[in-house]
């Protein structure tokens, strides 16, 4: 599987025979069921997966995890039905999949984040599950999914409920908090094992609770010591991250990327909070062309299993790594879902009007002083009582109207809406629109419900889950020290998101939760930061100076080979003058889909795939 991390999953009877011939052939590591029979093959490094046996039952936790096999052995003593796991392994920090195989039925679950996936395809008379839906594309010949690619366009993630529609006809994606059942006749079905908390509690109350899971998910990182890295950009986020990983057993390397613009004082930031980690190396990369947004797109490495938007970043990315490689790390930390866990969503005006009026109005006074948002287009928006499914409807039906169009009932760039009404490229052709318009209109058809009852927490957690998911792609190329994310953990998860929705913002603080919780452990003055760094110098930096290099890529495009993109139009977009952030936004996931078809292409999982 050219040196992918992966593995797959089969049932404890005959019918997953077939599977196991096929996947013999990629393997290197495999662990039998108490039967006997073939249960997890794949690829793993050491240290990757923890197994315990008592008696015929199985249990493994693969990832990010401090649970010893004898420690996993004492959860799984108390398992009697495979719907006991759960219970067994609740409070395990990290992030990790779970398998076990009890009394002949299989159960495997990711993580609520997305960080973890399972994805399922049928081999022969039997469903197999696997941690990369390419490896079943591989599995079952399968062909790429154009309808599915032309989801990759929007100028955001697929969102909820088509974020699991894979690529590759014939596998299926599970949602994140759902598992997958697997019978020993073959036959699977998916269960619920995790729901999000009702965002009930009150600030002071959940702060001490997101502290100690903060605390076990990071030590879950630094754990067994050696050495670690992590990300100090300055902001919140990634500091906190790095003070509690310096309390760790090992050795801490930071890494910060210094602004162009005079402007930005992430820098400051960054070399306060360096002064307060003594026992820390602090690494600063020199400016780089390669580093800028668009320096490099070939960064070399592996093919992930769906489209990703990091490649803006490719150059920048890969040089990060080398040089925490270089430093001996073996995890480095970043600071992804702090700002999806700890930021309230502007949709949350949306449930605060209704639960808490007076306040409500008081903050959106605040709000539209600051960014002049009009008074009646707001009203509307706030007075609008559409069902997620019906949003979903409208969404489809706005993606068709022309892009310099308002959106009905607009508010500017404040939306109180269900989520973000993601817009197709202007270089898209009108049949990948009206392919996405048509996924999103039978989409809301299905009636589907919302992740989360209020606007904000449903908000928030489709976010997460776009965090995860895009953690999960960027693991995939293979690029080392692998990337962790504490922040996007189930346990912190369950803490976070419990409190109030209105609560994670506060007038004069940014992100008061995370300060509160962190209180003592990162320093005060680093806590009062009410700033945010701002890139946009090297954004258009970069631009200008790749704008050769896009036009090249773009030359010949695989894309426009398969009908989602207009030639003509792409390269008017790119030869105009100084590009704006609309198209910018645009121009990342069309890049992303880009790069991974091509590669796709030559890929061995590509089998019966594009050509």
């Amino acid at each position: 599987m050219n040196g992918e991390v992966w593995f797959a999953v089969l049932p404890d009877g005959a019918a997953g025979v077939a599977g196991a011939r096929l996947l013999r052939a990629s393997a290197t590591a495999a662990v039998e069921h108490g039967s006997g029979r073939p249960w997890l093959l794949g690829t793993w490094p050491d240290g990757h997966m923890t197994v315990a046996a008592v008696g015929a039952a199985r249990l493994a936790v693969i990832g990010r995890c401090r649970v010893t096999a004898d420690g996993l052995a004492a959860r799984l003593a108390r398992v009697a039905d495979i719907t006991d796991v759960e219970q067994a392994v609740r409070g395990l920090a990290g992030s990790h999949h779970v398998v076990a195989s009890v009394g002949g039925r299989v159960w495997v679950r990711g993580s609520a984040s997305g960080t973890r996936l399972v994805f399922r395809a049928r081999v022969g008379g039997a469903e197999v599950a696997a941690d990369r839906s390419d490896v079943l594309a591989r599995l079952t010949g399968a062909g790429l999914d154009e309808e599915a690619l032309a989801l990759h366009l929007l100028s955001s993630p697929p969102p909820y409920p088509l974020d699991t529609r894979c690529v590759w006809r014939g596998v299926e994606g599970v949602r994140p908090e759902h598992g997958l059942l697997l019978e020993p006749d073959g036959r699977a079905r998916t269960r619920p094992w995790w729901s999000p908390p009702e965002p009930v509690r009150p600030r002071a109350r959940g702060a001490p609770d997101i502290r100690r899971a903060l605390i076990a998910a990071v030590g879950s990182c630094t754990a067994g010591g050696g050495t670690v890295s992590a990300d100090l950009s300055g902001g919140l986020d990634s500091t906190s991250l790095c003070f509690l990983a310096a309390r760790g057993p090992g050795r801490l390397v930071t890494l910060h990327w210094t602004g162009r613009d005079p402007a930005n004082d992430d820098t400051s930031w960054a070399t306060r909070a360096a002064a307060e980690l003594p026992g820390a190396d602090c690494v600063l990369p020199p400016h780089s062309p390669q580093h800028l947004p668009y320096g490099m797109f070939d960064a070399g490495g592996l093919v992930p299993d769906e489209p990703g938007t990091w490649v803006r970043d490719a150059g920048k990315r890969a040089a990060g790594a080398a040089l925490m490689a270089a430093e001996g790390s073996r995890l480095h930390l970043t600071g992804g879902g702090g700002d999806e866990l700890f930021v309230a969503p502007t949709a949350h005006m949306y449930d605060y009007v209704r639960s808490h009026p007076l306040a409500a109005l008081a903050r959106l006074r605040r709000i539209r002083a600051v960014q002049r948002i009009p008074a009646r287009p707001l009203l509307r928006r706030l007075a609008c009582r559409d069902s997620f499914a019906q949003w979903l409807a409208r969404w489809a039906d706005d993606l068709t109207r022309p892009d310099t169009a308002p959106a009905p009932h607009s508010a500017g760039d404040f939306s109180v809406a269900w989520g973000d009404a993601a817009r197709m490229p202007p270089w898209a052709t009108p049949d990948a629109v009206h392919t996405v318009a048509e996924l999103l209109r039978a989409a809301a058809a299905d009636g589907p419900p919302p992740l989360a009852r209020e606007r904000g927490q449903h908000a928030a957690l489709a976010f997460v889950q776009t965090g995860g998911r895009r953690l999960r792609v960027a693991n995939q190329t293979g690029l080392r020290p692998e990337l962790a994310a504490p922040y996007l953990d189930d346990a912190v998860l369950d803490t976070a998101l419990a409190v109030r929705v209105a609560e994670r913002n506060a007038p004069d603080r940014y992100k008061p939760v995370l300060a509160d919780a962190l209180r003592g452990i990162v320093p005060a003055p680093l806590l009062r930061r009410t700033t945010k760094g701002e890139f946009s110098m090297e954004l258009y930096e970069g631009v200008g100076r790749g704008k050769a290099a896009l036009l090249d890529v773009f030359a010949d495009s695989a894309l426009v080979r398969a009908g989602l993109v207009d030639a003509r139009a792409l390269r008017t977009r790119l030869l105009g003058p100084r590009p704006r952030p609309d198209m910018l936004r645009h121009l990342d996931p069309t890049l992303g889909c880009e790069l991974w078809l091509r590669a796709a292409r030559h890929s061995p999982t590509a089998t019966g795939g594009p050509t």
